[in-house]
């Protein structure tokens, strides 16, 4: 895809297609929470289409727009950028960040715990202070160290 960088109103726009799997200016329009005008919409859509992340098709009067790729393949990009220039490079940080600013509930705790257990050629969480005796003490948002 062309530039990776979506504005708010992009990212409401491209989140309605994935919705809907398709859509026409008027059907993306039905879509949005906000009362935009046909004509914003429209011009949404083809700042999106150069990008690269829309394409179109004539659909009898109208076109219908089709996302180019799909919301975890474009949300890639998006988080990169969000990593290198919010986070200074750091997953680790943005990830502390979702669990510190939200409520997690204790499944989504669990599904964050098996997933980190899964990744592959790397131990689960609770796996290294096991083997080497230690515990996690925090230091800084976002960040561990271990006690002795």
């Amino acid at each position: 895809m062309g530039e990776s960088h979506l504005t708010p109103r992009e990212l409401d726009v491209i989140g309605a297609l994935w919705r809907r799997g398709s859509g026409t200016v008027a059907e993306v329009l039905e879509e949005l929470d906000e009362d935009l005008a046909y004509t914003t919409v429209l011009t949404v859509l083809r700042g999106l289409e150069q990008k690269g992340f829309v394409r179109h098709e004539r659909d009898g009067r109208a076109h219908r727009f089709y996302p180019r790729a799909e919301a975890q393949e474009a949300a890639t990009g998006l988080l990169d950028r969000i990593v290198d220039k919010v986070y200074q490079g750091s997953p680790v940080r943005l990830v502390a960040h979702l669990v510190e600013e939200r409520a997690l509930t204790a499944e989504e705790v669990g599904e964050l715990t098996a997933l980190l257990e899964r990744l592959p050629g790397r131990a689960g969480p609770g796996d290294r202070r096991r083997r080497r005796g230690r515990r996690p003490t925090k230091s800084t948002p976002g960040e561990t160290r271990e006690e002795e």
